[in-house]
């Protein structure tokens, strides 16, 4: 029995060991949950401000910002051309038949030219005219006689061939579409 005893003694202390370990390991891993729940929260918080300086960024929101720090707001002020350098363009005059969804048919006749940033650009102008004019053909065939009514109307549809003819011209620089003569009959 004394073995037994004496057996039994060190396995309790064992016992008493382990449960004394494990009570520990509780708490050590409450702590580490804390640690893991506040890793999670920075974490999470950092990937939503990342987020959204990128989304401000992308969206233009911050650029006023960036240019106000850079002093780059400051250079573009100075930089506004007079339009003493400009050169205008003519192009042909365009006859389009309107959309008008199966009534009568209208059609829109339109002149305009365009602003150039550069007299180097005629060259780049004349060399994609049948792209730009294709451009304009398409688009103006689309249009309805309500999309041409109103200043909101001329103004979009400035904006609209500037768009294109940009996009036709790259890497000539078109600054605007002036018209010459729009009639709808």
């Amino acid at each position: 029995m004394a073995k037994e005893e004496i057996d039994e003694d060190p396995n309790d202390e064992e016992d008493e060991d382990l449960e004394g370990e494990g009570d520990e390991d509780d708490g050590s891993s409450k702590g580490s949950g804390g640690k893991k729940k506040l890793i999670i929260i920075v974490g999470a918080v950092f990937l939503l401000s990342v987020g959204g300086i990128a989304a401000a960024y992308f969206t233009g929101l911050i650029q006023p910002l960036i240019d106000w720090i850079t002093g780059e707001q400051e250079a573009k002020v100075e930089k506004v051309d007079d339009g003493k350098n400009a050169v205008f363009f003519p192009l042909e005059e365009l006859i389009v038949n309107l959309n008008t969804g199966g009534r009568k048919s209208t059609f829109l006749k339109i002149r305009v030219s365009l602003e150039l940033a550069s007299a180097g650009d005629v060259s780049r102008i004349e060399t994609v005219m049948p792209r730009i004019m294709d451009n304009f053909q398409v688009y103006l065939r689309e249009l309805r006689i309500e999309d041409l009514k109103g200043s909101a109307g001329m103004y979009r549809l400035r904006e609209e061939l500037l768009t294109r003819v940009n996009a036709a011209a790259a890497p000539a620089k078109v600054r605007d579409v002036l018209f010459k003569e729009m009639l709808v009959q």
